[in-house]
């Protein structure tokens, strides 16, 4: 009794495959990109407090200014109630919010796409903008707060809240003395101090952030990956569309040298000779010495074939000459409709030469 192995995954559809290339393409198209946007806020936060430590200084020179220039303003007026004196403190106020903000804002804006481009490259789409019914089923959206996937997000959620606490209080109780000291210092000197207690923190913090950003952008790809898995009926469907059936394919191959062989035979009658092994092979030479500058393989063929390309030849009363080297060497090394090489122009030449003496 034979036994066949039956590939049971193309009727369970299970998706054990890796995506293909089309597959990718199509999920890209639509938005459907591994990204992680925690590595985006992460470095985003740790960039902004990492400049604003280097402006601290001309962020102090220009509050100094506006507060100089609004009190020697309001001295120089008799009311600041007037729609002038309003809006000189308006305009003014509003141009010093855009020079301390720009700096973080540009540093925010660059930073987030470096970011995403070193994720996912350059891409634009449309159909994440898309209406979709089925975000706005209720039903659909239960589904998805009590998934899998909302389940794992929270608990990244609170795993990140919990390190994050822990970070500061930390950090917190390292400081605990000086903290305590702040209420004998300056006030210049404890904004000082507050504020390297803020940026150790935050940058700590972003630190921390980053290293589980990474963590979680591993995890996504992994989740990514499973989700792009195809089975292996959907390759074969998908092979279907892009390459045709390959049942088509081959009958149409098939036509295709029925066709071509069926013209080869129709240029046997044409050739000078046909060189013979003198059972395997047969190749048919045919010479213009007005239009080639060598002579040309017009057809050729093994077993069978080669047994149609004499009975032809013999019909048409084309000579055949029995030579087994020469007719192996055309039959691998030329190709149909081609001249012979140069290597074999002294044994073609004898040949034509000893058949062109018994044509005279």
């Amino acid at each position: 009794m034979s036994k066949f192995r039956i590939d049971l995954q193309l009727f369970t559809g299970e998706k054990t495959e890796k995506a293909t290339p089309k597959r990718r393409r199509e999920a890209r198209e639509k938005g459907q990109v591994n990204q992680s946007k925690d590595i985006n806020s992460a470095l985003v936060l740790l960039f902004v407090f990492v400049v604003i430590n280097f402006i601290h200084g001309y962020w102090y020179s220009e509050m100094y200014k506006f507060y100089h220039s609004i009190i020697g303003y309001a001295s120089s007026v008799n009311s600041i109630y007037t729609i002038q004196s309003i809006s000189y403190i308006l305009n003014n106020t509003l141009w010093i919010i855009i020079k301390l903000s720009m700096p973080l804002l540009f540093t925010s804006l660059l930073v987030g796409l470096i970011c995403s481009y070193m994720q996912v490259g350059f891409l634009f789409t449309t159909k994440t903008l898309e209406v979709k019914l089925d975000k706005i089923n209720p039903i659909s959206g239960f589904k998805r707060i009590f998934s899998m996937k909302s389940v794992v997000e929270l608990v990244k959620g609170l795993l990140k809240i919990s390190i994050l606490m822990y970070v500061a209080a930390s950090y917190l109780v390292q400081e605990y003395n000086n903290i305590i000291n702040v209420f004998d210092m300056e006030l210049s000197q404890t904004i000082a101090y507050l504020w390297s207690v803020v940026f150790n923190i935050v940058i700590r913090a972003s630190i921390i952030l980053l290293i589980l950003a990474v963590l979680d952008y591993i995890y996504k790809k992994w989740e990514f990956e499973k989700e792009l898995k195809m089975s292996k009926q959907e390759i074969k469907e998908e092979y279907k569309q892009t390459e045709g059936d390959p049942q088509i394919k081959s009958k149409i191959k098939a036509k295709q040298r029925q066709i071509a062989m069926s013209r080869m035979m129709q240029d046997v009658p044409t050739a000078d000779v046909v060189i013979t092994n003198p059972t395997h092979f047969a190749v048919a030479l045919a010479y213009d010495d007005k239009g080639d500058s060598a002579p040309k393989v017009i057809a050729k063929g093994q077993d069978l074939i080669a047994q149609n390309i004499k009975r032809i030849a013999n019909e048409n009363d084309i000579p055949l000459y029995e030579n087994k080297p020469l007719a192996r060497k055309l039959f691998y090394n030329v190709e149909i409709g081609d001249l012979i090489p140069p290597e074999l122009y002294h044994a073609v030449a004898e040949v034509l030469a000893y058949i062109y003496s018994l044509k005279n």
